[in-house]
């Protein structure tokens, strides 16, 4: 193992000399060598994201600076690996019933918030709480929905009961909505920034940075390589790109993929890209004319170029989507639902069918939203005209886009992860009334087959369902989705990313703080 550390290390050496730092680089050292991590260093970040009206509130939690840094320094009942299945987090192990209606979950011996403070059933039981009930405004809100009764059994056991079966229950409390939070009263104790996770968190600045350090007391010895982390809000794409080139940042993610081969031919840097199931859309408020008429919801989805905007946008690094948000790899992607072409005269067909001839409507976008937004939505404007579609495209501030703009206006640009299942994804933003429902849609066959999938324990019967959901929110559906991207970033060669990518998530499934070590 030492002499293939060495060979690693000549080959990094070799690479960086002649001026070659592709993924390429990174494939050649994803076996035992990149395995060998060391502990040591401050590590700092550019991250594409974070907003002044950023709280430790975990039921706001929408943007990629919030989901690294609740991973860094929370736990999680259970997580996702890097092949995407659901691994022990703060809970080592867990059954269910035969009808996957009742789940027993065993904690981990050993755990203790930052604070010193033993972790117990009462603080998973709250934590899970806290996105429940009636008042609840949490993003979670959905996804406990189903929970009936949440009570311990013992002091190493949490047992929850659903209102049904669902057979990805585990998955869910893998949601980075849902840590492991102290308890405090009826509630959770967010305010304080005490997690039980791989790092402490020392201070966070919402829109500008957080810094962090490892937590001595973690329970696991093979996560954690840094002695601290810095984490820096850089919405701007240049700003991101030069802080990795002068050496302030040691990654970057949201690579600018308008410079992204220029950046693979620069010395010192590695490019990543992953595919995975994020995807960007354009969400109709269908609670608002003219969005109300699916007419003119199927007009707009006819009226954009998918292939220009993966050409233009993405620049290749990715593929074209088809108004839905379950991904080509997941496992119930419905392959035989035909695409939706680009074909203006469709287009005026359901606007004739709406009782139109012409259409004006306001599209709002911001680079917030994601790499590109702008200049996506411009393209959407210039081949909606050749259906008699006129975009008046409004260029948003990128701070407070997602507090002031997304959901607020009545057509906007926004960006998705995705989710591990497609339970998870169509509870989030597709049923009727959750809280990130950001096209206001409603649409009862689609609900009903939502509950029914979820309980369902027969393979096919199920993928019959995802299948018909994938159908109903591709021809009704209020989000035009045209695209699905891979995930683009940047790390100096400083940094063993040790090898294989999760790709739930941006940045290695946002697990880089516990997963990565300098080299």
């Amino acid at each position: 193992m030492i002499w293939c550390a060495e060979i690693g290390h000549l080959i990094t050496e070799f690479f960086n000399r002649i001026g070659i730092a592709t993924t390429a680089t990174s494939a050649l050292l994803s076996g035992p060598a990149m395995a060998m991590q060391k502990k040591g260093g401050h590590f700092r970040v550019g991250k594409g994201h974070g907003q002044t009206t950023d709280t430790l509130n975990p039921g706001t939690w929408e943007n990629g600076f919030t989901i690294a840094m609740s991973f860094a320094f929370n736990g999680y009942l259970t997580e996702i690996g890097k092949d995407g299945s659901v691994q022990p987090g703060v809970a080592e192990s867990w059954d269910s019933s035969v009808d996957a209606a009742t789940w027993s979950f065993k904690l981990r011996k050993g755990v203790s918030f930052h604070d010193g403070k033993a972790l117990t059933p009462a603080d998973v039981i709250a934590s899970i709480n806290f996105h429940r009930g009636e008042g609840s405004t949490s993003a979670a809100g959905p996804l406990v929905a189903e929970i009936k009764d949440i009570k311990a059994d013992g002091a190493d056991t949490v047992v929850v009961s659903l209102e049904g079966g669902n057979a990805d229950f585990p998955f869910t409390l893998s949601d980075y909505h849902i840590p492991v939070l102290p308890a405090k009263g009826d509630s959770i104790d967010w305010g304080a920034g005490i997690g039980c996770g791989t790092y402490r968190l020392d201070k966070f600045t919402p829109g500008v940075s957080a810094r962090m350090s490892r937590n001595p007391n973690h329970w696991a010895n093979d996560r954690g390589f840094f002695d601290s982390i810095e984490m820096l809000a850089l919405t701007d794409p240049n700003a991101r790109t030069t802080a990795l080139l002068t050496g302030d940042v040691d990654a970057i993610d949201r690579v600018d993929l308008k410079t992204v081969n220029m950046l693979k031919r620069k010395s010192g840097v590695t490019v990543h890209s992953v595919a995975g199931t994020q995807h960007f859309t354009f969400a109709m408020s269908c609670n608002q004319d003219p969005f109300t008429d699916v007419n003119v919801r199927l007009a707009l989805k006819h009226a954009v170029n998918r292939q220009e905007l993966v050409d233009k946008i993405l620049l290749g690094y990715g593929v074209v989507g088809n108004d839905h948000p379950i991904g080509r790899g997941q496992r119930f992607f419905n392959k035989d639902l035909a695409q939706t072409p680009y074909d203006p005269d469709k287009a005026k067909f359901y606007m004739k069918k709406s009782g139109l001839s012409s259409l004006k409507v306001s599209l709002s976008a911001a680079d917030a939203a994601f790499p590109g937004a702008v200049d996506a939505a411009v393209l959407y404007q210039n081949s909606a005209k050749q259906s008699g579609i006129e975009l008046n495209v409004l260029r948003e501030p990128n701070d407070g886009y997602w507090s002031d703009v997304w959901m607020k206006k009545p057509f906007t640009a926004v960006y998705w992860s995705g989710r591990p299942t497609e339970d998870a994804m169509f509870s989030t933003a597709y049923k009727t009334g959750v809280s990130w429902n950001d096209s206001f849609w409603s649409n009862a066959r689609f609900d009903e087959l939502l509950i029914k999938a979820r309980a369902e324990l027969d393979e096919g019967k199920r993928r019959a369902m995802y299948y018909e959901m994938q159908q109903i929110v591709n021809q009704d559906g209020g989000v035009v989705v045209p695209m699905f991207a891979s995930y683009v970033f940047s790390t100096s060669n400083k940094v063993n990313t040790g090898g294989d990518f999760g790709s739930n998530w941006d940045m290695d499934g946002e697990r880089w703080a516990e997963r990565w070590s300098f080299a």
